[in-house]
């Protein structure tokens, strides 16, 4: 049998408390929810395949030295987008990096995500068509057409692509391309604090990335340009030790996975 408490009692003010934090988390949630069901991207699925938006190629620039870390790209993209609990499409991970000098090892904050390269080499691997390249350069899944063989995930050199647990078909980041069509921002680069990521047309010289790539040309790096992708991300201020590749290597440490 349940007693209530005196309404001035600490328990009572403690409860009142919770009951206060948990109605305000379940409206934010709730908000969230019909936003998210406005998206064609709901619940994990890649977008209707349809052509790209004719003579833009959309690119991203990250400035590392004003990622903190936050995990907020991360968090936004998957309110947005709706995959699985426990896989991204977009992740910042930390990395440890030892120093020659024996001082002590720096820290990176590593922003990842699907590099929608001009030369995709998860396209021509698979089997039925399902992976293909818009004509603005985004590189997205059909999954209508997609069996999950995961022959896409393997040929992935920058570990961006994963099976999706619920649709069990191959997914991975978009650049938010149903928010790009409607003339917003994606979900990460709408969200980061420090205003590390920038999206926009590399075909408009007038472009905000153009623009800042131009001012930080000497400084500019991809991941892993030996494998002749052409990634269309690029970082500023991206450490050496990952321009060939960050997995594998003794002098740079995951922390963890997310």
């Amino acid at each position: 049998m349940s007693r209530s408490l005196p309404p001035s009692s600490p328990a009572a003010v403690v409860q009142a408390g919770k009951r206060t934090f948990l109605q305000e988390l379940v409206g934010l949630a709730t908000a969230f929810g019909f936003a998210c069901a406005a998206t064609p991207a709901m619940a994990g699925f890649q977008p209707p395949r349809r052509p790209g938006m004719e003579g833009k190629r959309f690119g991203m620039l990250v400035d590392l030295r004003k990622c903190i870390g936050c995990q907020a790209c991360t968090v936004s993209c998957s309110v947005e987008n709706q995959p699985p609990i426990g896989q991204f499409r977009t992740t910042v991970l930390q990395y440890e990096i030892n120093k020659d000098d024996g001082s002590a090892p720096a820290m990176v904050s590593l922003p990842r995500l699907c590099n929608h390269c001009e030369e995709p080499p998860c396209v021509p691997v698979c089997p039925v068509q399902a992976t293909f390249q818009r004509t603005d350069g985004i590189v997205l899944v059909d999954n209508e057409r997609c069996v999950g063989c995961g022959y896409c995930v393997q040929a992935c050199p920058y570990d961006a692509r994963f099976i999706n647990h619920e649709t069990q078909t191959a997914d991975k980041c978009t650049f938010c391309e149903h928010r790009l069509e409607a003339g917003l921002l994606p979900a990460c680069v709408e969200s980061c604090v420090g205003g590390a990521r920038v999206i926009g047309d590399l075909n408009d010289q007038g472009s905000e990335i153009n623009r800042r790539m131009a001012e930080h040309k000497e400084d500019l790096k991809v991941l892993k340009p030996g494998m002749n992708t052409a990634p269309r991300v690029y970082y500023i201020g991206l450490p050496d030790a990952f321009v060939n590749g960050v997995d594998g290597q003794a002098s740079v440490r995951l922390l963890s996975d997310h």
